[in-house]
């Protein structure tokens, strides 16, 4: 073994993560459809294995194939997201005011943006790109608000989420008992 050989293993080795490891962690991540060579190459890993995981993670609902396009791209299941993100939210120690008080202000920002644009979606911020006064610098900062402006929608989403079930949410500790 060179030494090149030995000190990219010692990398890996370190990380202690597997292969699967590392393309199940970066499937889970996804915020758009990928496809099994995106994802290989996130994962540092081959493509032949890295297609194995991805068909597991589909069959076990985890993940979802689309094969209408060129390339079949591989995607989470969203709703699990939501789910599992609105349940961190719950268990994070926070409570149901900060988190409230937290959606006011994501509400806020984007009425801001709003006002500040007089437009009314991250697309219609992206329409403005069009005027011919907007320097470079304009250009950049209104396509990231509109980044923005897309995250914290879905963030209102779960968040709103996260409050409207707060109780059912909430972790069990016992089993329930039967009343008598």
């Amino acid at each position: 073994m060179t030494e090149d050989e030995s000190s990219s293993e010692g990398g890996l080795m370190d990380s202690q993560t597997t292969g699967e490891d590392r393309v199940r962690m970066v499937a889970r991540q996804l915020s758009e459809p990928r496809t099994a060579n995106w994802i290989a190459s996130e994962a540092g890993w081959s493509h032949e294995p890295t297609k194995r995981v991805l068909e597991r993670l589909v069959d076990d609902g985890i993940l979802h194939r689309d094969d209408s396009g060129t390339h079949t791209t591989y995607y989470p299941d969203y709703r699990r997201q939501a789910m599992q993100e609105a349940m961190r939210l719950r268990d994070s120690g926070h409570t149901v005011e900060e988190l409230t008080d937290s959606l006011a202000d994501m509400k806020a920002q984007i009425r801001d943006w709003e006002d500040e644009f007089g437009v009314e979606s991250p697309n219609q911020l992206r329409g403005t790109l069009a005027d011919e006064s907007l320097d470079a610098d304009e250009e950049d900062r209104r396509r990231e608000i509109a980044r923005e402006w897309e995250h914290l929608q879905r963030r209102i989403q779960i968040v709103g989420f996260a409050i409207r079930e707060w109780d059912f949410l909430a972790p069990t500790t016992e089993p329930a008992e039967a009343s008598s």
